[in-house]
């Protein structure tokens, strides 16, 4: 199932950055343990369009969260190349996670998939270069990309789904599959879950078309983290 498929245009009442979309995206999909926090993590990162979490790396059709096979949780960035380059992302992956440590379970494992050559050239730069600064073994596996599967719904923006006033700005508005592709969805995501700053909160939250209630609750969530 390739990210291409899984986009839905925006409902004609969209939230104002969802309607500024970029030209051209590029992806990139990485696993790093539970895939909740690094959805978070990565989706209020500028440049980010949008994130899902899902599964992949495994040969079983059609895995569910508690019929996985041999797949692992991962999260996809989808991110505009003038603004964010596949390196930074690599950085923001090999910092928040230990990759020296083998995984007890292969649905928690420290693994990238990559989508172009130049990707996989990164990544074993990268990788080596981890290596060689924490003088140990790095237990990631790097292979192409291939099956990539949709994890259920509620999964997505995990964080965001929890709080029920910051999702009524989006319930009535998109479907479930529009709302996982939201960038507001993904940015206010991580936002809550204590990535981003609140002053490059202050620069963009206009745009998230929310109502004033909203917007104060979600700039006084942040506030409070100092």
């Amino acid at each position: 199932m390739s990210p291409s498929k899984n986009l839905q245009a925006a409902p004609a009442n969209t939230l104002p950055l969802d309607a500024q979309m970029p030209e051209n995206t590029e992806t990139a999909t990485f696993c790093m343990g539970c895939f909740w926090s690094p959805d978070a993590r990565f989706g209020c990162l500028p440049g980010v369009v949008r994130t899902r979490v899902g599964y992949t790396g495994g040969t079983k059709l059609n895995p569910t969260y508690y019929s996985l096979g041999d797949h692992i949780e991962t999260v996809q960035v989808d991110y505009d190349p003038n603004q964010l380059s596949y390196a930074e992302l690599l950085d923001i992956f090999w910092l928040n996670h230990d990759p020296t440590r083998p995984s007890v379970k292969r649905q928690y494992m420290s693994a990238a998939f990559y989508h172009s050559d130049e990707q996989k050239q990164l990544l074993e730069e990268t990788k080596k270069r981890e290596s060689e600064k924490q003088n140990s073994e790095i237990y990631t596996e790097i292979a192409p990309i291939q099956q990539f599967y949709l994890a259920e719904d509620y999964h997505q923006k995990y964080r965001l789904r929890g709080d029920r006033d910051l999702m009524q700005e989006f319930e009535g508005v998109y479907t479930d599959a529009q709302f996982i592709n939201s960038t507001v969805a993904a940015r206010t995501n991580g936002y809550l879950s204590g990535y981003g700053q609140l002053s490059s909160l202050q620069k963009e939250i206009k745009e998230f078309g929310f109502s004033d209630t909203a917007r104060q609750k979600l700039q006084k969530i942040v506030a409070s983290r100092g």
